[in-house]
Protein backbone atom coordinates (compact mmCIF):
# COMPACT_ATOMS: atom_id res chain seq x y z
CA UNK A 1 0.00 0.00 0.00
CA UNK A 2 1.29 3.41 -0.95
CA UNK A 3 1.10 5.75 2.07
CA UNK A 4 1.81 8.64 -0.29
CA UNK A 5 -1.31 7.79 -2.31
CA UNK A 6 -3.46 8.04 0.83
CA UNK A 7 -2.03 11.51 1.48
CA UNK A 8 -2.62 12.58 -2.12
CA UNK A 9 -6.26 11.46 -2.00
CA UNK A 10 -6.78 13.37 1.24
CA UNK A 11 -5.22 16.50 -0.29
CA UNK A 12 -7.37 16.25 -3.43
CA UNK A 13 -10.55 15.84 -1.38
CA UNK A 14 -9.62 18.78 0.83
CA UNK A 15 -8.79 20.99 -2.15
CA UNK A 16 -11.90 20.04 -4.13
CA UNK A 17 -14.26 20.52 -1.21
CA UNK A 18 -16.85 18.39 -3.00
CA UNK A 19 -17.34 14.72 -3.92
CA UNK A 20 -14.97 13.25 -6.48
CA UNK A 21 -15.51 10.17 -8.63
CA UNK A 22 -13.14 7.23 -8.07
CA UNK A 23 -12.49 6.96 -11.82
CA UNK A 24 -11.41 10.60 -11.87
CA UNK A 25 -9.04 9.88 -8.96
CA UNK A 26 -7.54 6.97 -10.92
CA UNK A 27 -6.86 9.21 -13.91
CA UNK A 28 -5.67 12.18 -11.84
CA UNK A 29 -3.29 10.12 -9.70
CA UNK A 30 -2.34 7.69 -12.47
CA UNK A 31 -3.04 4.56 -10.42
CA UNK A 32 -5.31 1.51 -10.62
CA UNK A 33 -8.74 1.11 -8.98
CA UNK A 34 -7.21 -1.46 -6.64
CA UNK A 35 -4.57 1.02 -5.46
CA UNK A 36 -7.28 3.64 -4.93
CA UNK A 37 -9.36 1.13 -2.94
CA UNK A 38 -6.38 0.23 -0.70
CA UNK A 39 -5.55 3.90 -0.11
CA UNK A 40 -9.18 4.67 0.75
CA UNK A 41 -9.23 1.90 3.36
CA UNK A 42 -6.01 3.28 4.86
CA UNK A 43 -7.36 6.86 4.77
CA UNK A 44 -10.57 5.79 6.52
CA UNK A 45 -8.47 4.09 9.19
CA UNK A 46 -6.19 7.09 9.71
CA UNK A 47 -9.20 9.40 10.03
CA UNK A 48 -10.88 7.23 12.70
CA UNK A 49 -11.27 8.97 16.06
CA UNK A 50 -10.90 12.36 14.39
CA UNK A 51 -13.36 15.12 13.55
CA UNK A 52 -13.13 14.48 9.82
CA UNK A 53 -14.36 11.31 8.13
CA UNK A 54 -14.29 9.87 4.65
CA UNK A 55 -17.81 9.78 3.21
CA UNK A 56 -18.62 7.36 0.40
CA UNK A 57 -21.64 7.40 -1.89
CA UNK A 58 -21.49 4.91 -4.74
CA UNK A 59 -18.42 5.71 -6.82
CA UNK A 60 -17.84 9.09 -5.17
CA UNK A 61 -15.98 10.06 -2.01
CA UNK A 62 -15.59 13.28 -0.06
CA UNK A 63 -14.48 14.53 3.31
CA UNK A 64 -17.14 15.27 5.90
CA UNK A 65 -17.52 15.62 9.63
CA UNK A 66 -18.12 12.66 11.89
CA UNK A 67 -21.70 11.97 12.97
CA UNK A 68 -20.66 12.30 16.63
CA UNK A 69 -20.03 16.00 16.06
CA UNK A 70 -23.33 16.70 14.28
CA UNK A 71 -24.73 18.87 17.11
CA UNK A 72 -21.57 21.02 17.13
CA UNK A 73 -21.71 21.43 13.35
CA UNK A 74 -25.43 22.21 13.52
CA UNK A 75 -24.72 24.99 16.04
CA UNK A 76 -21.98 26.39 13.81
CA UNK A 77 -24.30 26.31 10.80
CA UNK A 78 -26.99 28.20 12.70
CA UNK A 79 -24.42 30.82 13.70
CA UNK A 80 -23.17 31.03 10.11
CA UNK A 81 -26.69 31.50 8.76
CA UNK A 82 -27.19 34.53 10.96
CA UNK A 83 -23.99 36.27 9.85
CA UNK A 84 -23.77 38.75 7.02
CA UNK A 85 -22.38 37.49 3.74
CA UNK A 86 -18.64 37.93 3.22
CA UNK A 87 -17.16 39.74 0.23
CA UNK A 88 -16.18 36.36 -1.26
CA UNK A 89 -19.76 35.10 -0.82
CA UNK A 90 -21.20 38.21 -2.46
CA UNK A 91 -18.79 37.92 -5.41
CA UNK A 92 -19.61 34.25 -5.88
CA UNK A 93 -23.36 34.85 -5.57
CA UNK A 94 -23.17 37.66 -8.12
CA UNK A 95 -21.49 35.39 -10.66
CA UNK A 96 -24.06 32.65 -10.07
CA UNK A 97 -26.98 35.07 -10.24
CA UNK A 98 -25.87 36.98 -13.31
CA UNK A 99 -24.69 33.86 -15.12
CA UNK A 100 -27.87 31.98 -14.22
CA UNK A 101 -25.72 29.15 -12.95
CA UNK A 102 -21.99 28.47 -13.17
CA UNK A 103 -19.53 25.66 -12.63
CA UNK A 104 -16.94 25.93 -9.88
CA UNK A 105 -14.20 26.21 -12.52
CA UNK A 106 -15.97 29.20 -14.09
CA UNK A 107 -16.43 30.87 -10.72
CA UNK A 108 -12.79 30.21 -9.77
CA UNK A 109 -11.60 31.62 -13.10
CA UNK A 110 -13.66 34.80 -12.83
CA UNK A 111 -12.77 35.40 -9.16
CA UNK A 112 -9.16 34.25 -9.54
CA UNK A 113 -9.29 32.09 -6.38
CA UNK A 114 -10.62 28.71 -5.25
CA UNK A 115 -14.29 29.06 -4.31
CA UNK A 116 -14.97 25.61 -2.82
CA UNK A 117 -15.55 26.74 0.75
CA UNK A 118 -17.55 29.79 -0.32
CA UNK A 119 -19.82 27.61 -2.45
CA UNK A 120 -20.28 25.19 0.43
CA UNK A 121 -21.24 28.06 2.76
CA UNK A 122 -23.73 29.42 0.23
CA UNK A 123 -25.21 25.94 -0.21
CA UNK A 124 -25.57 25.48 3.53
CA UNK A 125 -27.40 28.80 3.73
CA UNK A 126 -29.77 27.63 0.99
CA UNK A 127 -28.77 30.44 -1.35
CA UNK A 128 -27.43 28.22 -4.14
CA UNK A 129 -28.25 24.74 -5.39
CA UNK A 130 -25.79 22.26 -6.87
CA UNK A 131 -27.02 20.23 -9.85
CA UNK A 132 -25.31 18.01 -12.41
CA UNK A 133 -24.26 19.86 -15.54
CA UNK A 134 -26.51 18.66 -18.38
CA UNK A 135 -23.62 19.16 -20.84
CA UNK A 136 -21.03 17.27 -18.76
CA UNK A 137 -22.11 14.83 -16.04
CA UNK A 138 -18.63 14.97 -14.49
CA UNK A 139 -19.18 18.46 -13.10
CA UNK A 140 -21.75 20.45 -11.17
CA UNK A 141 -23.48 23.72 -11.87
CA UNK A 142 -24.33 26.08 -9.01
CA UNK A 143 -27.63 27.89 -9.53
CA UNK A 144 -29.46 30.50 -7.48
CA UNK A 145 -32.09 28.91 -5.26
CA UNK A 146 -35.70 30.04 -5.18
CA UNK A 147 -35.06 31.12 -1.58
CA UNK A 148 -32.30 33.41 -2.83
CA UNK A 149 -34.49 35.02 -5.47
CA UNK A 150 -37.30 35.38 -2.95
CA UNK A 151 -34.93 36.91 -0.38
CA UNK A 152 -33.78 39.45 -2.97
CA UNK A 153 -37.35 40.24 -3.93
CA UNK A 154 -36.96 39.39 -7.62
CA UNK A 155 -39.10 37.05 -9.67
CA UNK A 156 -36.32 36.28 -12.14
CA UNK A 157 -32.64 37.06 -12.56
CA UNK A 158 -33.45 39.44 -15.42
CA UNK A 159 -34.78 41.85 -12.78
CA UNK A 160 -31.28 42.25 -11.26
CA UNK A 161 -29.62 45.66 -11.77
CA UNK A 162 -27.93 45.96 -15.20
CA UNK A 163 -28.51 42.23 -15.72
CA UNK A 164 -27.78 42.12 -19.45
CA UNK A 165 -24.56 44.17 -19.23
CA UNK A 166 -23.10 42.19 -16.34
CA UNK A 167 -24.26 38.90 -17.85
CA UNK A 168 -22.46 39.80 -21.08
CA UNK A 169 -19.20 40.52 -19.22
CA UNK A 170 -19.41 37.21 -17.37
CA UNK A 171 -20.15 35.44 -20.67
CA UNK A 172 -16.96 36.93 -22.15
CA UNK A 173 -14.93 35.70 -19.16
CA UNK A 174 -16.47 32.23 -19.49
CA UNK A 175 -15.59 32.09 -23.19
CA UNK A 176 -12.01 33.09 -22.32
CA UNK A 177 -11.88 30.17 -19.88
CA UNK A 178 -13.17 27.78 -22.56
CA UNK A 179 -10.58 29.05 -25.07
CA UNK A 180 -7.75 28.71 -22.54
CA UNK A 181 -8.91 25.18 -21.67
CA UNK A 182 -8.97 24.19 -25.36
CA UNK A 183 -5.55 25.75 -25.91
CA UNK A 184 -4.03 23.87 -22.96
CA UNK A 185 -5.66 20.62 -24.12
CA UNK A 186 -4.25 21.18 -27.62
CA UNK A 187 -0.76 21.83 -26.27
CA UNK A 188 -0.91 18.68 -24.10
CA UNK A 189 -1.98 16.63 -27.12
CA UNK A 190 1.11 17.75 -29.06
Amino acid sequence: MNNNLETKIEAVLFFKGEPINLKKLEVLLKVSREEIAEAIIALKSSLSNRGVALVENGDEITLGTTPELSSLIEDLQKEELNKELSKASLETLSIILYRGGASRAEIDYIRGVNSSFTLRALSVRGLVEKTLDPKDSRRYIYKPSFEMLSYMGVRSVEELPDYFGVNNEIEVATKNLEEETKKVAGEEAN
